[in-house]
């Protein structure tokens, strides 16, 4: 379902938008989801399931990410509903995350698509090495 917003034509529920249109929310929500962070971050996240993680736990289990990169992702996903968020009144406050029944959703499209990409990366690499060596045109 795709939900306009203002100053664009109202849609009625269920109708699709053009995801060719870069003011199309679905392909706004397909520019967040779509990145390695949030990709990531899911698959941790999800391995946990029902459990929550804390923030230093998952930047942990993320190589590579910083703490601002995995603090920008996890407000995204709270926003989207994707990922649920508890902050615990300690000193320092201890925040814990887990997946929505919706983020637990998004797992299995991910996941097919972490499969394919390495089921291909040879296929890739080679493609690569042959651009790489052929003559510019």
């Amino acid at each position: 379902m795709t939900t306009s917003r203002p100053g664009e034509p109202s849609r009625r529920p269920g109708e699709r938008g053009d995801v060719l249109n870069p003011l199309c929310p679905t392909r706004q929500l397909l520019d967040r989801i779509g990145t390695k962070w949030t990709s990531m971050t899911v698959k941790m996240l999800a391995e946990e399931a029902p459990d929550e993680l804390r923030f230093a736990e998952l930047r942990r289990r993320v190589p590579g990410i910083s703490q601002k990169m995995l603090s920008v992702t996890l407000q995204s996903l709270v926003r989207d509903g994707l990922v649920a968020r508890r902050v615990e009144s300690t000193v320092p406050p201890a925040v814990h995350y887990r997946l929505t029944e919706l983020g637990l959703s998004l797992e299995g499209p991910l996941a097919a698509l972490r499969v394919w990409a390495e089921t291909h990366m040879p296929e890739i690499d080679r493609n690569n090495q042959l651009a790489d060596e052929s003559p510019p045109e």
